[in-house]
């Protein structure tokens, strides 16, 4: 990576938000991404909230100019699960992509990721992206797009030009 791209990571849980769960699948994003060569610039832990995340994702792709945000948690069925209604509430730019390659490599780890509704999008130059909400599925999927997510920015940024390989 020739440029340090800054990240902002929320994790949407009410019983993290509340400290009666420790977030380890927003620590295995955090782990991820700085070993790639990302600078992590905001951590949230938020409750399942639909206005509550979609401010924190306007404030981190507005004022504090990140990037890329990746999210945990909130993607499921639960009546709670918010995480992609706030998502696309914010979004400029759908980029249904990223989440179908997540979720079609993750079904060749379990049949389960087909119940996943995360979704990937743009707000202005900053991608986001909603992950799964346990450490294991956080590990299967952002290790999965990880070395693509460079160009990705990169593109989006209008810092290199072409997608097409030769």
């Amino acid at each position: 990576m020739s440029e340090k791209f800054k990240v902002g990571i929320v994790t949407a849980s009410d019983k993290g938000f509340a400290g009666e769960r420790e977030d380890l699948s927003g620590k295995e994003i955090e782990r991820i991404v700085t070993e790639a060569g990302y600078q992590v610039v905001s951590y949230k832990v938020l409750p399942d909230d639909k206005e509550m995340l979609s401010a924190e994702l306007v404030h981190l792709c507005d004022e504090e100019k990140v990037d890329l945000v990746l999210t945990t948690g909130g993607t499921g069925l639960s009546p709670r699960d918010n995480t992609p209604e706030a998502t696309m509430a914010v979004a400029t730019k759908a980029v249904p992509g990223i989440s179908e390659a997540m979720r079609a490599y993750s079904m060749t780890v379990t049949k389960r990721a087909m119940l996943s509704r995360g979704v990937s999008v743009m707000r202005g130059t900053t991608l986001i992206i909603n992950l799964p909400g346990s450490k294991k599925a956080v590990n299967e999927s952002l290790t999965y797009i990880i070395d693509e997510l460079d160009h990705a920015i990169k593109i989006m940024k209008e810092l290199d030009g072409e997608c097409a390989r030769s």
